[in-house]
């Protein structure tokens, strides 16, 4: 282990047997680890004791439709993409109580019910996952209006971030400009170097406290030749990324589109079922439900996730204003492609694919780009 001192940018060695040593330098310190684990053979986040909780020797096979987990053959610790979770589950959670009332007398009595925040350290971000939790930062933290159970549960979190050395069928991270190499927004990423002759990860430090969990774990300083052997591993990735999609003035084609024939083809498809903003980790519409019990003594408020595909979602006086399938597939892919960069300065999409992976009728956001592209250069 070298003595120098650590600096934001520098890069180290850990070997493979001391992930275990960081870990658990992040328990030491007061953090409750999450990351990916397998669960009745799912792919899923979860809490980590270990570093034998990581789905180990395990890689990911996806497809328009399809997941299916199957085995590596080697050791990797990260060697699968993303699966149907996303971390603002941590960040934003599906269902929280705001407060309850209880009548005392002629009048109430309420209670805060805001779910106490937790210190997360998140272990495997990948890169567009990190471009999504910066996403939801801009829209819950940088606004005129703060959410502030998220910026509670957000100031104490602790990211090790996960650089991709295998694309999944359904990623398009480099068309999004999102990946795979994490280049900010993390306290430590990690690569992982797996050859026949070494097991290690390549650890770049991003913040000051990253640099500070680093000093208890056994490392060494980075050579050059580890350093290349990383970036040939990421151009690598980048290369096989499993989808493609031309992002050039996107906001103008799909304004330009909004009656093209192809939203009736895919509405005619669309199960309005709502499993692409589920596993989104940028979406954030949120409903707002109120309880009483039987006897009016006492009354609760719960905000949850919602679905924009719900008939319920854009009802107004009279009814929905988006009735049908079709117009509420265009409604989420233009706020997520165009509207999105009008609301908030970026695009909605960061290419991690799950849109595609997890749709049951298998429709394809880069094919549905690519078909309105075509039809408007005809």
């Amino acid at each position: 282990m070298t003595d120098a001192v650590l600096l934001v940018g520098d890069r180290v060695v850990i070997e493979a047997g001391h992930l275990q040593n960081l870990l658990q330098a992040l328990i030491n310190t007061g953090f409750q680890l999450v990351g990916p684990i397998i669960r009745n053979g799912d792919l899923v986040y979860g809490e980590l004791k270990t570093a034998a909780d990581l789905p180990v020797g395990w890689t990911d096979d996806q497809e328009s439709g399809t997941f299916r987990l199957k085995p590596r053959g080697d050791e990797a610790f990260f060697g699968f993409g993303v699966g149907q979770h996303s971390w603002r589950q941590y960040l934003l959670p599906s269902r929280c109580r705001l407060w309850h009332a209880r009548r005392d007398g002629n009048s109430f009595v309420i209670t805060s019910n805001r779910q106490e925040a937790f210190r997360y350290a998140f272990i495997g971000v990948h890169a567009c996952d990190l471009q999504a939790i910066a996403i939801q930062d801009r829209i819950f933290l940088k606004g005129k209006y703060i959410e502030p159970s998220y910026r509670e549960q957000r100031e104490t979190l602790f990211i090790v971030a996960v650089n991709c050395t295998q694309a999944g069928g359904t990623c398009f991270c480099t068309s999004m400009g999102t990946g795979p190499k994490a280049v900010s927004g993390f306290d430590l990423a990690l690569t992982e170097i797996l050859t026949t002759a070494k097991h290690c990860f390549l650890v770049e430090v991003g913040s000051g406290r990253g640099a500070g969990v680093l000093r208890h774990v056994p490392h060494t300083s980075a050579t050059a030749e580890v350093q290349e052997q990383a970036e040939r591993l990421l151009q690598k990735t980048a290369a096989q990324m499993g989808r493609q999609m031309d992002t050039v003035e996107i906001r103008e084609l799909l304004y330009r589109n909004y009656e093209n024939p192809r939203w009736e083809e895919v509405g005619g498809r669309c199960l309005s079922c709502g499993n692409c903003t589920m596993v989104c980790p940028t979406c954030f519409c949120q409903a707002i439900e109120d309880i009483t019990d039987l006897t009016g003594q006492e009354a609760e408020r719960w905000q949850r996730w919602d679905v924009c595909y719900t008939l319920d979602h854009s009802y107004i006086h009279g009814g929905s204003i988006r009735s049908s399938a079709m117009a509420r597939y265009r409604q989420w892919l233009t706020h997520k492609l165009a509207t999105w960069i009008d609301q908030f300065g970026c695009s909605g999409c960061v290419g991690c694919g799950r849109c595609i992976t997890w749709c049951p009728a298998a429709i394809d956001i880069t094919e549905e780009i690519n078909a309105i592209r075509k039809s408007d250069s005809a």
